[in-house]
């Protein structure tokens, strides 16, 4: 941890065009009620998330499909990498076609114990701002931990049971939506795409849905319920994993405020849980 602890206040920035073209990809793979999206359009909350792609050579990327660590990202010693949450204000938005620069950072590094092992927390902190000045600030938690003992099954565990909520959409999350959000995130992680090396090495039943994705579908259910009401601020964490093929609802209960959010799992369980708060 000590060695770890040195990566804290590291950072990176880089600048990039936002493509209208890869926005309006992203808006019909979602299914969005937004019209179709052109140059000068604001970009939709966390669909930042398309953008600012990781383009380490396939030479630099490790067994799991992600890049290598030991650059930007310390090199924790746990091989196993999942999204754990983010929270997310807005202040401006971001327009299409427009440059966006963005300034990441390494906030703080964390142990933990958790029931499967050790854990090693990782927090990113971002700062992205556009033509129109600073326009978002995030913060995402990386979780590392250690890969199931070979031939071991990842089970998941019982979850406490979702509220109803005035909110609800189903979704069954299919290998296609998870092939097309991982090109557009440019998202090599094995898990989402690649079933034998999902169940064979990392002993899941099935492909995992990404975390960003299951996030972005409950902050698409926020603007598709109140799309009167501007968003300010979104945080989640993820609680249990998603698999291809599964019936999904997301959820919503809405207050003056904002709304909790949440994903529940084929058992009525819940996967993720989130807040949304309105401007």
């Amino acid at each position: 941890m000590e060695a770890l602890e040195s990566w804290v206040g590291r950072s990176e920035s880089g600048e990039e065009r936002l493509d209208p073209g890869r926005a309006e990809a992203l808006r019909t793979t979602l299914e969005s009620l937004d019209p179709p999206l052109a140059e000068g359009a604001a970009l939709p909350e966390l669909w930042h998330w398309i953008y600012f792609w990781n383009s380490a050579a396939l030479s630099e990327l490790g067994p799991d499909g992600h890049a290598a660590r030991g650059g930007f990202l310390p090199p924790v010693p746990l091989p196993r990498r999942m999204w754990a949450g983010s929270r997310v204000a807005w202040t401006a938005p971001l327009r299409l076609g427009a440059a966006a620069r963005r300034r990441s950072s390494i906030a703080s590094i964390e142990r933990k114990q958790g029931r499967s092992g050790p854990l090693v927390f990782v927090t990113v902190r971002h700062a992205l701002e556009g033509p129109e000045g600073p326009a978002l600030e995030e913060e995402h938690d990386i979780v590392f931990r250690e890969a199931p003992p070979p031939g071991a099954a990842t089970t998941r565990a019982a979850g406490e049971a979702a509220p109803a909520g005035a909110w609800s959409r189903r979704l069954r999350p299919d290998p296609v939506l998870l092939f097309r959000y991982s090109a557009l995130t440019f998202n090599g992680h094995r898990i989402h795409y690649d079933q034998p090396y999902t169940t064979g090495e990392e002993g899941y039943p099935g492909l995992v849905v990404h975390g960003p994705l299951l996030a972005t579908l409950m902050v698409d259910l926020a603007r598709r319920e109140a799309p009167e009401r501007g968003l300010a601020a979104f945080r989640f964490r993820a609680l249990r994993p998603v698999f291809c093929g599964e019936e999904i609802r997301i959820g919503g209960a809405p207050d003056e405020a904002g709304a909790e959010v949440w994903i529940a799992g084929p058992d009525g369980g819940l996967c993720m849980r989130g807040r949304v708060d309105f401007r």
